[in-house]
């Protein structure tokens, strides 16, 4: 088929890359011009495993190019609406200025018969909203709502191989052409659910919300555990093994961030405000500061753990992305962790295998090692901020030759507690004794 994606960020550059890997002709469209250089060289702008490769065999196939030229969507009879949806600067609902400028700069080149289908995440409402401004167009398209379930650091195969494609729809049509999209998995035994606009918009959002309040009750479980003794990891076991509950996104620990779940839950919560309902998830407001507590956490056991003060002290942030295998630092609690600590005059390093440049960005005012050891030398504390598979598989007799003070903090509970105790390091982790 041929499809265009509008937004090569995140979404749509992966979006793109995977359709023309599965056999679709496909142009993303973009406005920034250098972005749009770098993914048609086979570059992409951000890191995430497995994208070079689907983004240079997609290319080198000729089933995949990039444009800044919206004009050249017209051949494609599908189009995929894959722009971000930021939170707003003065609330915490979604600036939808994107979504609708895509709308509108699409329009002019929509045929009778062509499918529009968004992706972004968006407040619910918006695709009836949408739907609509098509129809006054005059074009002749329709639309569908098409939510993504992206995992940062697993993208590709959740493009090509979805635990499950949800369509909304106004009529079969919209969703027997989606089939032809998605033929290849629907041919592996992918659930398919078709479902109105608003189940569709809502399932994205409602779906980030439970997996948010999961992980903000664990760490909700780690604060009591620190003031009664209790092991927060081994309580995660215990419960986990409960089918109804299971062990997924029960890891306590400095808590979530990125470009969605924290984004998506105050939009959710903005949103269901809007609609005379936000008794109905008013509990997501505490899941949200039960999250942004366990980064105060982790700089009130730095400041414990250099005996009341971290002024002139220098620590070892190992981390400053939200998550491992991704570059992206949005709303990232390790690069919080480290801005605050920096903040209460200590000398701050911080490392990270792919988010320094990005971190460097936003946060000028700190000091960047490239590697572990670097960060390491003559520390009086290293904290544990993200869980990059360099930093759990540390060797701790090694590492304490290297620090000042052998004194760490785990702030994702990933560390061997009794190895790092073993080798002669001060070990606290985030609700375990």
């Amino acid at each position: 088929m041929k499809l265009s994606v509008i937004g090569c960020g995140y979404l749509g550059a992966v979006h793109a890359s995977a359709m023309a890997e599965l056999g679709h002709e496909v142009v993303g469209i973009d406005v920034d011009q250098a972005k749009i250089e770098q993914l048609a060289a086979g570059r992409p702008p951000f890191f995430e495993p497995g994208l070079p490769e689907i983004l240079t065999s997609a290319g080198a196939s000729g089933r995949l190019r990039f444009s800044t030229d919206m004009a050249d969507v017209a051949e494609a009879t599908v189009h995929f609406v894959a722009v971000g949806t930021p939170q707003m600067r003065d609330s915490h609902a979604a600036d939808m200025r994107y979504v609708d400028a895509a709308i509108d700069a699409l329009i002019p080149f929509l045929k009778e018969g062509d499918l529009v289908v968004g992706k972004s995440t968006v407040p619910v409402g918006t695709a009836a909203r949408l739907a609509q401004k098509l129809a006054d167009s005059g074009s002749g398209a329709t639309l569908a709502w098409n939510p993504e379930f992206l995992r940062e650091g697993f993208a590709v195969k959740d493009t090509i191989e979805p635990d499950r494609l949800v369509y909304g729809v106004a009529d079969e049509r919209a969703a027997s052409i989606l089939d032809e999209v998605y033929a290849t998995a629907l041919g592996t035994g992918t659930p398919r659910i078709v479902t109105d606009y608003a189940t569709a918009e809502l399932v994205k959002v409602s779906a980030n919300a439970f997996l948010a309040t999961k992980i903000s009750f664990i760490n909700a479980m780690a604060e009591i555990a620190e003031v009664t003794g209790a092991d927060v990891s081994q309580l995660a076991d215990a419960i986990g093994h409960d089918a109804r509950i299971g062990r997924r996104f029960l890891n306590a620990g400095v808590g979530f961030g990125g470009g969605c779940l924290p984004k998506d839950i105050r939009a959710f919560t903005a949103r269901a405000e809007e609609l005379g309902r936000g008794e109905s998830v008013a509990f997501l407001k505490e899941v949200d500061a039960i999250n942004l507590r366990r980064r105060q956490r982790v700089v009130d056991l730095a400041v414990e753990a250099l005996g009341g003060s971290v002024y002139n002290k220098r620590i070892a942030v190992l981390g400053v992305t939200f998550k491992p295998d991704s570059d992206d630092v949005r709303d990232s609690p390790a690069l919080d962790v480290a801005v605050q600590l920096k903040g209460l005059g200590a000398r701050v390093v911080s490392t990270d295998p792919q988010g320094i440049e990005n971190a460097r960005i936003r946060h000028p005012q700190l000091d960047y090692a490239g590697t572990a050891d670097e960060a390491l030398a003559g520390a009086d504390l290293v904290v544990l901020a993200t869980e990059w598979k360099q930093f759990r598989e540390l060797d701790p007799v090694r590492s304490a030759t290297l620090v000042a003070g052998a004194s760490v903090i785990d702030g994702r509970n990933v560390l061997d507690a009794a190895a790092w105790r073993a080798a002669g390091w001060t070990y606290r982790g985030m609700g375990r004794p």
